[in-house]
């Protein structure tokens, strides 16, 4: 079986994590979609409503997994058998930052491929602080995000 790691803070979930999600499942035999819970980072959504919005979000896609994990991404790749990381990438900026990421992966794990996949270029300058940003000021963040989000960012900002 194919099984591919897709790890990301998602703080907010967006479309553009959506797309790359939707095409990966269409890809690999299985997606493990990996949410960071670095307790040294500090994150607009917990780890758990990160959870639960992309939960819902695939629910639709049989052979996608979420989880929660907090240690080294190359550890979570090992304990599920898998031997490649998925990283989505935007631009040219995200590319070297993912690629330094990928260098460091493989000097503590050579086993593990990193392969890069580009986000669909109509979701090509989302960024979920721009978002975070936008939904603060009250802006319409609808065709960014999700419903999920939206209503969650709503909440969020509300104080419910």
């Amino acid at each position: 079986m194919q099984r591919i790691v897709y790890p990301g803070s998602f703080d907010p979930p967006t479309y553009g994590h959506l797309n790359i999600i939707q095409r990966a499942s269409r890809l690999f035999d299985m997606l493990e979609i990996v949410i960071a819970d670095n307790k040294r980072k500090e994150y607009f959504f917990t780890a758990d409503e990160r959870f639960e919005m992309i939960t819902e979000m695939v629910a639709g896609l049989h052979n996608v997994q979420v989880n929660l994990w907090n240690g080294l991404i190359v550890d979570f790749v090992s304990n599920v058998g898998a031997r490649v990381i998925l990283r989505g990438v935007r631009a040219l900026s995200d590319f070297e930052y993912e690629f330094e990421l990928s260098l460091i992966n493989k000097g503590l794990n050579p086993q593990i491929e990193t392969i890069f996949m580009p986000t669909d270029k109509k979701y090509f300058v989302l960024r979920s602080s721009a978002i975070k940003e936008l939904a603060m000021f009250n802006g319409d963040v609808s065709s960014m995000v999700p419903p999920v989000v939206v209503r969650a960012l709503k909440a969020k900002l509300n104080g419910s």
